[in-house]
């Protein structure tokens, strides 16, 4: 049916009505790109009457991929999906940038036909090359296509996507470049040139050059591309605000749309009939609301395997790549993506023993986030391990956009806090909480011990979602309960919001995560010796709080203590939290970091920063005589 449909297709006629669509529906805006979508609307009504792409059934598993990268050609990207039929032509037309309407600025994962959620410049790349891996994993046969920008293609992740994609023979990925030469400040090639051809060539790709407003060349430069045997872009020499000759190689419509008396004479001098007055009103009624969330999952299966209960001192670093191997042993679709880093990650446990299931980047971390989300929506219960400076820090605005598209990733980073060596203040992560809580819908669990550390792996690993694994550097012993029996032993559960009550006490309490569990468990058995009864709370998800477990014991002394930037970290989230529950301890006091740190042993900046048992020992002392 679909066949007979294409066989039968006027691409030239396509790409004309399209054109009126993108004005019409920038014009009823007054907002959006018309330009830039001019020069590649060409390029994607014949990619996706090339394309293996099914309109009424746009989520085929057997699907072709597309990608479009600079996502700001939305207009561009809705009017050929309203053209083969994926979505509402009337509809796109009248809400394109109405917050009631699914048809944002930018275009959205979830519209059928849209793959990824684009915007930020120079991350398509980098998608495409995860769903192409992931098409090798899976042994589909679907090709990935990514349609791009000029401007972007001056970004250094695109530059890691490149090498990724010749590293890993990715001869199911073709990118397709829109060079009009147009950024809003002027001339790509005046603004920052790059040789094109001559970089992706560099790089182990095959090339082809185009005009990208030529059918027969764009189509023939597609099925070359498709059977090369190697990752190919194609150059396509475009203009912007193509078929309206005043709107042609004009800078000032890249993001300008057109007032009415220029879309009069422009849909006049494309030979179309529009009644734009009538989207007009129709926008008036529109609803001012959110529009209905776009959300793609999939059911999670997979085996999480027995637990590991660890009796010795060992670092939550090798529980955590241990449990990762393990899982990825008796499931196919557990993987992970490491950055050189893979002996100190721990992710050496999967090399040696499930080698196709790792996926190693090299120094490449923004390629790396990005290409391991797009991994997760495609099936894979995707781990992307790194030190938490770059693995959070670095990577903030990829995993963001990972949010964004809804994603199913798992963030695991060690060396966080001060408990990294002695590298110094460059590596310390001290924003490995309050980071993702600007993810919205990641959570975050900072594992107590090596024992909740393998748990909190398989869990996360069950879950559909994106979660942060958080973890420092050094060797511990297992956490034990006051009769000397493992606390999180075979028995235990990790439940995603529950806080661990380590001991019980109600003098005062301390609470605290990760790596400062062992001095604190130190100073409270400690002081227990002296008669000093002092609660001990491990809270292993801090941005989501056990409202049951804070309101019974903060309502005396509180002191929160915290190897984590004091300013916006657990300290905050629990003065927070007892506010709205309308709690005010007797006392209230927060340790942590609040500057860069020195370099030097964790034992000794634990000392200097006010981590270490005898200086927690003290500071209850002071506070219980304050």
């Amino acid at each position: 049916m679909k066949e007979v449909y294409i066989l039968n297709l006027n691409l030239e006629e396509i790409s004309k009505k399209c054109r009126g669509d993108i004005l019409t529906m920038t014009t009823v805006a007054q907002s959006g790109h018309p330009g830039g979508s001019m020069s590649s609307i060409d390029i994607l009504v014949s990619l996706y009457y090339f394309a293996r792409v099914f309109p009424n059934d746009p989520w085929n598993e057997d699907r072709d991929r597309i990608i479009v990268s600079h996502g700001h050609i939305s207009p561009a990207v809705y009017s050929t999906l309203a053209a083969y039929g994926f979505i509402n032509r009337e509809e796109v037309l009248t809400g394109f940038r109405h917050p009631s309407s699914i048809f944002e600025g930018h275009i959205t994962r979830g519209i059928p036909g849209v793959e990824w959620t684009t915007g930020n410049l120079g991350q398509g790349l980098s998608a495409g090359v995860g769903m192409a891996l992931a098409g090798k994993l899976k042994n589909k046969g679907y090709h990935v296509y990514v349609v791009m920008s000029d401007g972007e293609s001056a970004k250094g992740q695109v530059a890691e996507a490149r090498r990724t994609a010749n590293k890993y023979n990715l001869d199911n990925l073709t990118v397709i470049i829109d060079y009009n030469d147009i950024q809003i400040s002027g001339r790509a090639s005046e603004i920052m040139y790059v040789n094109l051809k001559k970089e992706y060539e560099a790089a182990g790709w095959n090339t082809l050059e185009i005009n990208g407003h030529d059918f027969e060349q764009i189509l023939s430069a597609l099925k070359i591309a498709k059977n090369d045997g190697k990752p190919t872009a194609i150059i396509a020499h475009t203009i912007i605000g193509k078929g309206v000759s005043f709107m042609e190689d004009t800078p000032k419509y890249h993001g300008k749309p057109l007032s009415i008396e220029e879309f009069k004479n422009a849909i006049q001098e494309l030979g179309l009939n529009i009644d734009i007055d009538k989207y007009i009103e129709n926008r008036k009624k529109l609803p001012i609301s959110e529009h209905k969330k776009l959300f793609l999952k999939y059911d999670v299966n997979i085996n999480t395997g027995k637990f590991r209960t660890y009796t010795e001192k060992i670092d939550n670093r090798s529980a955590l790549g241990r449990a990762i191997a393990d899982l990825a042993l008796i499931n196919d679709d557990v993987v992970a993506v490491d950055c050189d880093l893979k002996s100190s990650v721990k992710l050496d446990f999967l090399d040696k023993e499930r080698k196709d299931r790792l996926i190693e980047i090299g120094v490449q971390e923004h390629n790396a986030a990005a290409l391991a989300g797009a991994l997760s929506v495609e099936g894979f219960i995707t781990f992307f391990a790194d030190f938490g400076v770059f693995g959070i820090d670095e990577t903030f605005n990829q995993h963001r956009l990972n949010a964004i598209n809804n994603t199913n990733l798992k963030v695991v980073v060690t060396h966080c806090g001060t408990d990294v060596g002695e590298d110094g203040k460059t590596h310390h992560a001290l924003n490995y909480v309050s980071a993702p809580l600007s993810w919205f819908g990641f959570k975050v669990i900072v594992p107590a011990d090596p024992n909740q550390t393998d748990r909190a792996v398989r869990y996360v690993a069950s879950e559909y979602g994106n979660f942060v694994i958080a973890m420092g550097r050094s060797k511990l012993e297992p956490i034990k309960k006051e009769d000397g029996s493992i606390f999180f032993d075979e028995n235990y559960e990790f439940k995603y919001g529950k806080i661990d009550i380590l001991r019980d006490g109600e003098d005062i309490v301390i609470i605290t995560m990760g790596s400062v569990i062992p001095s604190a468990l130190k100073a409270v058995d400690e002081l227990r010796n002296e008669g000093i009864k002092v609660g001990l709370l491990n809270v292993s998800c801090p941005l989501d709080l056990d409202e049951e477990v804070l309101t019974r014991y903060a309502r005396n002394k509180v002191i929160v203590i915290e190897d984590h930037n004091i300013y916006n970290g657990l300290g905050t989230l629990i003065e927070n939290k007892l506010f709205n529950l309308k709690i005010i301890p007797d006392k209230f006091v927060k340790i942590g970091i609040d500057r860069f740190p020195v370099s030097g042993n964790s034992n000794y900046l634990f000392k200097i920063y006010g981590f270490d048992s005898d200086s927690i020992k003290n500071k209850v002392k002071e506070i219980l005589e304050d």
